[in-house]
């Protein structure tokens, strides 16, 4: 240890050696790491030794969760950020330039399209919005300038499944960029790398982390060198992640298969229940027969998914009825904690979105998307028919 002459303590030297390890991974919440020489650190930062030396360019709790992500996915090189929408960022604005052209689906979450539509054209990217589903549409949205498209497979909060492989097939055909925001489907339904997409990105503040006590992202890419882009934005722009986060969502990573099961077979039942339910003027969920795109989700999704929107007959008023009447079920603009939680576009996510848009979407004001979660599925329907009988008297 350094004393100073009065011998108090100023900092201790690095943990002791142990023949055994921790059980859990320790939190490194340390901002700053110290070398023992500028050589050394030279040796770090060219690559001759592995190490830390600030945390805002990494830090040990972020590449635990990174690899972990990396492995359900099947890449390696990806970037742990501070949000989900970080890692979009990331993609947008640190691989695109002026006078490039971006595509991107036009249900993608609300944040996304607020970045397409109002940062990326005043930086001089260009970009254009097209419906994902329709792969004509997609090839007739291209110009010669496109670098990159950007979707999701299953939208938000629609639930719309888009054509990955006609989408990946024309990127490829053209040389355009594939970004793909797996976030709904997780690695559980689907890898897009399999597919040919180009970059796959998370949002783990939802399904991955699952617990609503963490705000990350994820973003990984195919070839190396859009990796070390990537990574130099994010570190550049100084979308690090915390190492607390980081430190929760290896907690929630390691019981995300156990839960994606329950929550799923649970939407699925959800589903179908409030389907038969008076009041409900539609129920969308991927795998049943009603789907607009249900081919296409039986062959590319492997489960169909937590996620479930119906529409209630009634508009805002009968939104409103229906928030109140479900009781012990949380009316929040998020997904994937272990309750079920229950959002409105039009009030959430969407509300920058004029309505007539919106509702053109398929996204009117009685529209609701939820994120099932761990309950036991009979007490849960029984809220819904609950719920779903308030809104049916306001």
């Amino acid at each position: 240890m350094i004393r100073n002459t009065r011998g108090t303590l100023v900092r201790p030297e690095p943990l002791p050696d142990s023949a055994s390890w921790p059980v859990a991974t320790p939190l490194s919440p340390s901002v700053v790491y110290a070398s023992e020489t500028p050589d050394m650190l030279d040796d770090q930062y060219e690559g001759r030794l592995t190490g830390y030396t600030y945390s805002r360019e990494g830090h040990p709790n972020a590449d635990q969760v990174a690899a972990l992500i990396d492995r359900m996915e099947g890449c390696e090189g990806g970037v742990l950020t501070g949000s989900g929408m970080a890692a979009v960022s990331a993609v947008l604005m640190g691989l695109m330039q002026a006078g490039d052209h971006v595509v991107g689906g036009n249900q993608l979450y609300g944040r996304s399209l607020r970045l397409m539509a109002e940062d990326l054209p005043r930086l001089g990217i260009a970009t254009t919005l097209a419906d994902p589903t329709d792969i004509d549409a997609m090839r007739d949205a291209l110009r010669p300038e496109t670098r990159l498209v950007l979707i999701e497979i299953v939208s938000n909060p629609t639930l719309r499944v888009a054509d990955l492989e006609g989408i990946a097939a024309l990127c490829q055909e053209r040389g355009i960029i594939l970004a793909v925001d797996n976030t709904f489907t997780t690695p559980r339904e689907v890898k897009p790398f399999d597919y040919g997409a180009d970059i796959v990105i998370q949002s783990l503040t939802k399904l991955l982390a699952g617990h609503s006590d963490v705000m990350l992202g994820w973003v990984g890419a195919r070839d190396p060198q859009l990796s070390e882009r990537l990574r130099v934005f994010a570190v550049t722009a100084g979308l690090t992640p915390s190492p607390f986060d980081s430190w929760l969502a290896e907690r929630g990573l390691l019981t995300f298969d156990l839960r994606y099961e329950r929550a799923t077979a649970t939407a699925a039942a959800l589903a179908d229940h409030l389907a038969a339910l008076p009041g409900v003027a539609r129920v969308i969920y991927p795998l049943r027969d009603d789907h607009p795109d249900q081919d296409r989700a039986k062959t590319l999704l492997e489960q169909g998914g937590n996620m479930v929107s119906f529409e209630l007959s009634g508009g805002r008023a009968a939104a409103n009825a229906f928030a109140r009447g479900a009781q012990g079920l949380s009316f929040a603009p998020t997904l994937g904690d272990v309750g079920t939680t229950l959002s409105h576009p039009a009030s959430s996510s969407h509300r920058a979105m004029d309505a007539a848009t919106r509702e053109g979407l398929g996204m009117s004001e009685g529209f609701f998307r939820v994120s099932v979660g761990l309950e036991d599925p009979d007490a849960l329907f029984d809220v819904f028919t609950q719920a779903v009988a308030s809104a049916s008297k306001a």
